[in-house]
């Protein structure tokens, strides 16, 4: 968890800076119930007991907690717009697969709901600064988050606004704001399985950005594979990507140094398997005879390389839509409490394993 919160009195630290203004988490504390049901009595819905209304009535006279005129014109008004925040660089953008599935899945749930979707790249601390007054303008109904860092105050900023938001994986185990995620531990353990049910024996994985719990949470499947197999680990076989082609290659060549025996590589992610592809080539290793591969996303990338990508298939579309329809169902106030979903992985073998 990037930040803590208090309910003792009005004020509350949040990523290491103090907020004078209560928060509808402090509300939902005090009250003892959850944030859709504070926000649900405060937008005035039928859908509340009297006994919960006025728990709720009695945490905002003790915190002293007014909705924000952001939370205000959303309860009374809409824009019909959604933002979807990439923090990435235009050229990542366009190509990893990952983000246009994703967008694909979030533009037709909203399409279906007749908004309409803004995206939004967020890349330094100046473009963050100006989206958060573009939100305390009162822009949009809503906020989805893609590819967010563990240090990433934008989230919660965001909620400290009143502005409902729901991010495309998380930050942390703890996270308090909704997301929608794959089951990425799940994603290496799979991967390691299959290797090790191929006779490989000296496993290296090339994982993504470490401040990202996506990348530590595959890179703890594989390790938890690698357990269960009765393998001892070996941090020498482990090298860290950054989720680009030119950093899979780079990670390659490092385990290829360190370990030049290993025969079978776990990447975490496709776009990086491709990188390391063009490393092993690079050093006249034959894959999958020298060296197998298995990838994750079972993207285009996977299925157009020589050989085929053996990769781990996780739902990413529908990752979208469902973040989707869960922003719209806070927006309108029916989301109960804070919602975690994480969707199934599976394994597509190919010609790589």
């Amino acid at each position: 968890m990037s930040g803590t919160r208090s309910d003792e009195g009005s004020t509350a630290t949040v990523n290491g800076r103090q907020n004078s203004r209560p928060t509808l988490e402090q509300v939902a504390a005090r009250a003892g119930v959850g944030r859709g049901t504070v926000s649900r009595v405060i937008n005035g819905s039928p859908r509340v007991s009297e006994q919960t209304r006025a728990a709720v009535a009695r945490a905002v006279a003790e915190l002293g907690y007014v909705p924000n005129q952001a939370a205000r014109a959303l309860a009374g008004s809409r824009t019909d717009a959604v933002a979807l925040v990439i923090p990435e660089a235009e050229a990542r953008l366009f190509a990893e697969p990952y983000f246009l599935d994703l967008i694909r899945g979030v533009s037709a749930e909203l399409a279906e709901a007749d908004k309409q979707l803004l995206l939004t790249l967020v890349r330094s601390e100046q473009e963050r600064q100006r989206f958060e007054q573009y939100l305390a303008a009162q822009r949009v109904d809503g906020v989805l988050l893609a590819s967010v860092h563990g240090d990433d105050p934008l989230p919660d900023r965001i909620r400290e606004l009143g502005i409902p938001v729901v991010m495309n994986g998380r930050r942390s185990e703890a996270e308090p704001v909704p997301y929608v995620d794959s089951d990425n531990i799940g994603a290496g353990r799979a991967a390691v399985a299959h290797l090790v049910g191929r006779g490989r024996q000296r496993i290296a994985t090339v994982t993504g950005p470490l401040d990202m719990y996506v990348a530590r949470a595959r890179l703890g499947g594989y390790r938890a594979g690698l357990a269960e197999a009765g393998h001892a680990p070996d941090e020498g076989l482990v090298a860290a990507g950054d989720f680009t082609e030119d950093g899979g290659r780079t990670a390659m060549r490092s385990l290829l140094e360190r370990r030049p025996g290993l025969d079978a590589v776990f990447a975490a992610s496709d776009v990086m398997a491709a990188g390391a592809r063009a490393a092993l080539r690079e050093a006249g290793r034959r894959v999958p005879e020298d060296v197998a591969l298995v990838g994750v996303d079972d993207s285009p990338v996977a299925r157009l390389m020589d050989p085929p990508l053996t990769s781990v298939r996780q739902p990413i579309e529908e990752m979208g839509r469902t973040m989707a329809r869960m922003l719209l169902d806070d927006a309108a106030g029916t989301l109960e409490d804070t919602p975690k979903r994480v969707l199934p992985t599976e394994l597509v073998v190919r010609g790589s394993c």
